[in-house]
């Protein structure tokens, strides 16, 4: 049976860029969008991967195009995609409640990542920290250790986790199919979806520098 049958149609491997969403698409298909999903959300070491634009993309080469070859399943990216981040999220706070002392110890990088998702958890809870930090790149890597390192018990995690990866990727995934269905899938997808996660990034910092300045007054 051909890889392609598998994995949603993937065209042949080329030279494979990691950061970039459309060479992974094209490289490995449906498989590759949730392995990736997977790595990005659970292995400390994904937080580089493209999550955002690997689920836009997604999105569009799901949609019925004239101007590519490549399509991935829809159904299949809205059942596999919450899956896969969900798993992966839920890895990232195991690690974080077994392996906490030795991640968290001083002078650590990822002790350098804890002290700025610390101001996240101070104003909106874990919950809520959880939740908005799938949107923000880098941090949805790092907030689940975090609160698995604070405690944050893995039946409230869960819940969370699944709200915030099934919001997350559909969200994306829909936005851009449709982005890609009603215009230029390579010239309009990313900018739309760049400007929501730079919107959500952007309005997440002015409310904990609004916080630090009511603590500060």
């Amino acid at each position: 049976m051909a890889l392609g049958s598998l994995t949603g149609g993937p065209q042949p491997i080329a030279a494979l860029n990691v950061l970039d969403a459309k060479s992974l698409i094209t490289s490995f298909g449906l498989a590759g969008v949730l392995v990736i999903l997977f790595a990005e959300t659970g292995l400390l070491i994904g937080f580089f991967l493209p999550g955002d634009t690997l689920l836009a993309l997604a999105g569009a080469f799901a949609g019925p195009h004239k101007t590519t070859d490549i399509h991935l399943p829809l159904t299949a990216l809205l059942i596999g995609c919450p899956i896969a981040a969900i798993l992966g999220a839920q890895l990232g706070h195991l690690i974080g409640v077994r392996g906490g002392t030795v991640l968290a110890k001083p002078g650590s990088s990822f002790e350098h990542s804890m002290h700025r998702i610390e101001p996240l958890l101070e104003r909106f809870g874990e919950g809520w920290a959880v939740f908005l930090c799938r949107f923000i790149p880098v941090l949805r890597t790092f907030i689940n250790p975090v609160v698995g390192i604070l405690g944050m018990r893995t039946r409230v995690f869960a819940v969370w986790n699944v709200l915030g990866g099934v919001v997350w990727t559909v969200t994306i995934l829909l936005l851009g199919r449709f982005v890609g269905e009603k215009l230029h899938i390579d010239r309009y997808v990313l900018p739309v979806v760049g400007f929501v996660v730079i919107v959500t990034v952007v309005s997440v910092l002015f409310e904990v520098r609004r916080n630090k300045r009511r603590r500060a007054a």
